[in-house]
């Protein structure tokens, strides 16, 4: 087994290429040409105004990959992130419900070609949500893959190294300095935010007692160890989410969590309530915004879906959001403790733009737009299948870009379940034009809960999901706007 690195020595693990992949400098290399390359049609609708994206069905559970044919790819396919190799690209992807993490090699054409798993269940031991790759060209240390653990409060952030497939997959690698949080992902921001820090935000998607919190680690940068972990607030220590509305901007702050690396999540929990941290209704995904390039960019500019849950138990007095939002964070330009929260977008406003909310998880942001990606709320109230919408950050416009089509006449991906809107949800979709070099070009993870096979059971290697058998796919989008 290789020796894992330590995290201090991050930064010294570059790979011998361009690794950009949002935001970094252009990559000259372009691949010959995009292809589907898998056995099973992309399962989504282009809505009005969005026909002409292309969409690639890359790869999915039902496929064979030539030099790993034994390999099978799980299901619910989450957090991903794309690096460049020589002339290959290595693919990192969350399999949520398998407790695992897939290493994908595409040729320099793009084609799949081989797949393992860096990290099984027994190395998880909880479910691997959204994820953020990075690396040394965008965030100044890396290349290394952020996947957040996400079973409840004790659950860990863990960083995967690119030479990960030479490592033991059942070996656990937590980011212990993080801290524990129910997490959905752990976000680096640019490395010209703050050029002498690294920042990561971290989404806790907790709908406990004690709600779910916007934390963000702050060390030196490319240390990964030694950083202090913050809690959100607003400065006048209201931390009801529901006294927020659209269209006011709100002063907040991060205020230090003491002894995070070593407290339960527990007590990190009860330290955020104390310090009057923000109860959210599950903070999931986070982004920042794209572009310009340097230190003049927008790199401070960062929004978050809340996704949301029923006002029943620990939000029975409906403090929390139920049917989702979306917050814009503005930083301070000099000091990441300090800046500016606002609703860019209500789905508890059901008369909104965003009234057609059913409850937003992940979430990409480019130059101009917000791309949000929907969930199943479970509630019984939904009124068609998962979306994904558009913002449009400058003039506010929110679009519905696509639907996910669940082919509920073919037998094969039904079941009873399957009958009820919006029981199927996306993974992660990471923008890939640079790295690349197409322009305005994404890999979006879909996850089709009720596709389930007994050949997909158990194929991450590990001994703690034996029975996990659902299956999901990943697509390619060209021609999207950024």
């Amino acid at each position: 087994m290789k020796k894992i690195l330590p995290i201090s020595i991050l930064t010294a693990c570059v790979l011998t290429s361009c690794l950009d992949n949002r935001g970094g400098k252009p990559v000259a290399m372009k691949i010959t040409e995009l292809k589907t390359h898998s056995v099973t049609p992309d399962f989504l609708i282009a809505k009005s105004g969005f026909e002409n994206v292309e969409r690639y069905s890359l790869f999915g559970s039902a496929d064979k990959f030539e030099q790993t044919p034994d390999f099978v790819f799980g299901g619910s396919a989450d957090g991903s992130g794309l690096i460049r190799e020589g002339n290959k690209f290595q693919f990192f992807v969350n399999n949520e419900d398998n407790y695992a993490v897939s290493k994908i090699t595409l040729d320099e054409t793009f084609k799949p070609i081989a797949g393992t798993y860096i990290l099984n269940s027994d190395g998880a031991g909880t479910r691997m949500c959204s994820a953020s790759m990075a690396t040394p060209e965008e965030h100044g240390f890396g290349p290394v893959f952020l996947t957040a653990g996400e079973s409840g409060p004790e659950s860990q952030i863990q960083g995967i190294f690119a030479n990960a497939d030479e490592m033991d997959a059942a070996v656990p690698r937590p980011l212990a300095a993080l801290g524990r949080w129910n997490a959905e992902n752990a976000m680096p921001l640019n490395k010209f935010a703050y050029p002498k820090n690294t920042v990561i935000l971290i989404g806790d998607d907790d709908s406990g007692t004690y709600g779910g919190q916007v934390a963000m680690y702050v060390g030196p940068k490319g240390d990964l160890n030694n950083g202090k972990v913050y809690v959100l607030r607003r400065t006048d220590l209201n931390a009801t989410e529901m006294d927020m509305e659209a269209g006011t901007s709100y002063e907040v702050e991060f205020v230090e969590i003491e002894n995070a690396k070593t407290n339960t999540g527990a007590q990190n929990n009860m330290l955020s309530q104390q310090l009057n941290a923000l109860a959210f209704g599950r903070v999931e995904d986070l982004d920042y915004r794209k572009g310009p390039k340097g230190a003049n960019g927008n790199h401070r500019e960062v929004y978050f879906n809340v996704t949301g849950q029923n006002n029943s138990g620990a939000n029975s007095g409906y403090t929390r959001s139920k049917y989702g939002r979306v917050y814009r964070l503005m930083m301070d330009e000099k000091n990441p403790l300090k800046g500016t929260l606002e609703v860019v977008l209500d789905g508890d406003d059901r008369s909104s733009a965003a009234g057609t909310f059913q409850n937003p998880d992940n979430i990409t942001v480019t130059e101009n737009y917000v791309y949000v990606k929907e969930d199943p709320n479970g509630y019984g109230d939904e009124t068609h299948d998962a979306y994904i919408y558009q913002y449009n950050i400058a003039t506010g416009e929110l679009k519905i870009a696509f639907e996910l089509d669940h082919r509920r006449d073919e037998g094969i991906y039904s079941t009873p379940s399957s009958s009820r809107l919006g029981s199927w949800e996306y993974g992660a979709m990471i923008d890939v034009s640079e790295t690349i070099g197409e322009p305005n070009t994404f890999m979006l993870c879909i996850q089709p809960h009720t596709w389930s096979s007994d050949e997909f059971k158990g194929v991450d290697g590990g001994t703690v999901r034996p029975n996990e058998d659902q299956g999901s796919q990943v697509v390619v989008l060209k021609g999207l706007a950024r």
